[in-house]
Order: C-alpha cells, then structure tokens, then sequence
C-alpha cells in the first residue's frame, strides 16, 4: 500500500497550541464548576481547534473562546477527510443530528448550565460497549444491525460529562486479537504508517486519538487490548486496577474479572481526567471501587529522585521478541535516569509457562461463558471467527478444578509481583514483542524463528500485567529505524493507580515521544 503525506496542521501552531495547553490545570471539577484562574485557550482555526488536548480543548469551550458547533464541525471535517484512508471511526452519526446537539450543547452553555467537563465533545466509544441508541456491533455479522436500549455504565458518565456520541471505534470481532480486522467495518490502519497494523482491540480508538480525530478516547482490555495498540500508535493507553471502572450492566458480575474498560489520551494528563469521569462504584458492578476521582483531575507532578524501576525484558529470553523491540524499551528507559531514578533488571520467580497455561486456562472459561450460546445454534456458529470457536471449545472441555488450579497458580503469580513491589515502584516490560506489522495479516505466525501456536501467543508479554489486575500504563518508548512506534508497560501495586500515572507523566514529560505526530498532524 503506497502511505501519502498528509499536512493537515501547521507545525508551528500545532507545537504552540499543545505546549500551551499542556500546563492547564483540571478544566473543572466534576461537578462542572468553573475553575479559578485557568489559562487562556483561544483556537483560531479548525486546525487549532483539533490540535488540542483534551484538557486545552475543554478549557477554550468552557472559557467559551469556541462554540461546541464550531468543535464538531472541526472534528467532522478532519474525520471526513482521513477516516477513509484509516478506518478507525465506524458506525459515525448523521452529521445533521450531531450538529443540532453540539448547538444544543452551546445554548446551555449560554444559559448557564455547564454538563461537565467534555461539553461539547465529539466522542466515539470502543464497539464493544454498549451505546444506546448506537450500533453497537461488536465487529460481528451477527450483531451487524444491533442498537441497544441502555448505555455501558462508563458511557453513561461520558454522556453525564458532557460528550456528544459521534459513533464507535473499530474492534477486531469481539475483541479478540491485537488487530483490528472485522467483516462487519473491515481493517484499521496504523497511524504512523497505513500500511500496517493499527493493534487492537482497542485499534479504532487509538489511532482515532493518535490522527487528532477524536480529542480523547475509551478503550477495554482484556490482553493487553489497552496497552499494545496505545504501544503502536504512540499514545497512552491505561489499563486501571480491577474495579476502578465499573463492568456492566452485564448478565454475570462476578467470575469476569480479566476484561474491563479505561482511558485513552495523547498525553498522561489527558488519560487521566477521562479516567476521573469512568471511574468509581456503582451498585450494578458490586466488585466496583470507590475512588477519589478528583484526585485523577489534579497536579500529576512527583518527586522522581530515588524512582526505582524493576525491567523484566523478555524474562531472560523466554518470550520471543523481533529484533530491535528491547533495544528501543531500554533506550527509552534511560529517561528515568534523567529524573533521577534507576532501573534494574530482574529476575522474577515465577516459571513463566505455568503462567501461560494459566492465561489458557481462564481465558477460556471466560469467553465460553460469554458465548457459548452463541455456539450452540449452528448458524451463527458458521459465522463465528475460527479465533473464537477454538476458544469456546477450550472452555466446554474445561473442569471446575481446573478453573479453581488455575486461579491458585493466578494467586501465586500476584503474590511473586507483590515480593517485587517491596523494593520496586514499577515493574516495566515491553508492550509488544514485535513491531506494528502488515495490516493484511492477521496475526505472526512466528517471532525470530520462533513458532507462535496460538493466535495470540504473539502478545503473551501483556499476560503477567492482566492476571496481577494491577494498574498498567503503556507509554511510547520511541521509534525504531523504519519509523515503527513500540512502548513500554509500567505495572504498579495494585490500587496505586494514581502513582502509576503520576510516573508516567514525569517519564512522558522527559522523553517526549508523545509530541512526535503522525504526517496527518505534524508535517
């Protein structure tokens, strides 16, 4: 596939624009009352407008320096213009509908009542969740034409925050697999180069975020869902502690504890003000958190002298990795040097492939219990992705012991982390075992000579992260020297969510990957 360079932003407004914006303190707080003092925010053109964070663009519709009108027609035109070349937003609104509600949004604005933060925001939710009144499809032929009567938990404090619903994401069918393929709406292409992968599930979303076609985003992960496509497109991707966001509405609200939804942004402090609207208990989730969600809105500014970082690597060559992945990982982590602190490089112990069969094990409990209706009928089985069916199958052939030995060898694996986390603040490990690869196929079937013997396999570095349901953090790691991005992820003790972010920005603020766009936004 022949990649065009695309000039949508001049540089120079761009760099002005998002350093500027980039200093603001929270916009507001959750309750929508003004802030005090906030900086000036003043977009000129549709230009500046999208070039905006999150933060910043909230600030100028607040301060109402732009109309909600003038946002969504922004946003509109530039999804108009790119979304056929990267096919990250799918399911999208009439244009008609979604401008009479951002002219909603400023008559209230003009009459005093300020929704939240994201008023006015033109907001598209991962296809996996449900979005009332919206197709939610899931990338799935049987579900092609569903539009659902309610919203996920977190789309209703989106909606509550202000958010205009534009339309969906695109997902790989039913999110598994980190590439974002379906026959549903097809393949989403990577932002730095359409000629590859985007990542997934969340691959929709994140080169949404990382073309400037969305302002901020939603995503769920399950492996590493949140993590490798962020890694892939040079953005953050934040997957909290198992609770933070609650799961639901959903028929079962116990046992799936692997799969959950979080944050998306081009920076940390964006990530963490979307997180501070999804998170927190609700009584329809009862394994939900009570959260401080204030404190995500807040200063992300932390002392780093002394920060210690424990580097797995490729847990001393147990997982395949392409050539080049843990060279740019441990050039990017010389950054932590920089803010005064050391990273050492570990052994855990913990035999790796129990982990593995671990992962296995739930896995398929889990997706069989989900679907496994679905497999029942034989004609919608026919149309099932083989991905899926093997994974049903695995779980019918499971026993409750088994189920219950997988979940002791889980607790054994948290507990290994935790011996870590007395010394360590962060655990780090690569986002992704090989780089962004070729987006017409479907997943590696071998790492530097290496056989994969399942369609994920590729991604089992995302796995110890996902089964310690601690909080992980990808952030960009650089580029390698064919302009492939890849990232790093920082896990932390469980319920130290806010740290993790905090680290994340003091990282994001020395090594500066973020500020690299894509030719869309930065030529």
């Amino acid at each position: 596939m022949t990649t065009k360079t695309i000039s949508a932003l001049n540089r120079r407004g761009f760099l002005k624009l998002t350093a500027g914006a980039g200093v603001l303190a929270a916009t507001s707080s959750l309750s929508g009352i003004r802030p005090a003092r906030a900086a000036s925010v003043q977009p000129s053109s549709p230009q500046d407008i999208i070039a905006l964070s999150a933060v910043g663009l909230s600030t100028a519709i607040h301060q109402r320096n732009v109309s909600c009108r003038d946002v969504m027609a922004a946003y509109l035109d530039h999804i108009e213009r790119y979304n056929p070349t990267y096919n990250a937003i799918v399911a999208l609104q009439p244009r008609e509908k979604l401008m009479d509600e951002a002219q909603a949004a400023d008559t209230d604005l003009a009459n005093g009542h300020y929704r939240g933060w994201m008023h006015g925001f033109p907001h598209a939710v991962k296809d996996l969740a449900a979005t009332r009144g919206i197709t939610t499809s899931m990338g799935s032929p049987l579900f092609k034409d569903r539009v659902p009567e309610h919203d996920a938990i977190f789309v209703e404090r989106l909606r509550g925050a202000g958010a205009i619903l534009i339309g969906k994401t695109n997902t790989p069918e039913f999110g598994l697999g980190s590439q974002t393929y379906n026959p549903v709406y097809g393949t989403t292409r990577n932002a730095y180069d359409p000629a590859l992968c985007a990542g997934g599930s969340s691959g929709g979303a994140s080169v949404g975020l990382a073309t400037h076609m969305l302002p901020v985003a939603d995503g769920s992960d399950m492996m590493g869902s949140l993590r490798n496509p962020a890694a892939y497109n040079n953005i953050i991707g934040f997957r909290p502690s198992q609770g933070r966001v609650p799961r639901g509405p959903s028929r079962e609200l116990f046992y799936q504890q692997l799969g959950y939804a979080g944050p998306m942004g081009r920076t940390v402090q964006d990530t963490a003000r979307l997180l501070s609207t999804m998170a927190g208990f609700d009584s329809r989730a009862p394994l939900s958190l009570e959260t401080d969600n204030a404190s995500y809105a807040g200063d992300l500014a932390m002392d780093t002298a002394g920060l210690r970082v424990a580097w797995l690597g490729d847990f001393n060559g147990y997982l395949a990795t392409e050539p080049g992945v843990l060279d740019v990982c441990r050039q990017a982590l010389e950054h932590f040097s920089n803010l005064g602190g050391q990273v050492e490089e570990v052994d855990v112990d913990y035999p790796m492939e129990e982990l593995w069969e671990t992962w296995l094990t739930l896995r398929h409990f889990l997706i069989a219990g989900i679907a496994q209706d679905l497999y029942a009928n034989p004609d919608k089985r026919a149309v099932m992705k083989p991905e899926l069916i093997w994974e049903i199958e695995g779980g019918l052939k499971l026993s409750a012991m088994e189920v219950y030995q997988a979940s002791e060898a889980r607790t054994r694996w948290y507990g290994a982390l935790e011996k870590l986390f007395n010394t360590y603040d962060v655990v780090a490990l690569p986002s992704a075992q090989v780089f962004p690869f070729d987006a017409d196929t479907h997943w590696p079937k071998e790492i530097n000579g290496r056989q994969m013997d399942t369609y994920h396999r590729w991604m089992e570095v995302v796995t110890p992260g996902t089964l310690a349901s601690c909080p992980v953090v990808n952030v960009p790691a650089g580029f390698d020297a064919q302009g492939r991005p890849m990232g790093i992820q920082l896990i932390g003790r469980r319920h130290q969510d806010l740290k993790v972010l905090k680290i994340a920005h003091a990282y994001e603020q020395a090594a500066r990957f973020t500020q690299r766009r894509p030719d869309l936004v930065a030529s």
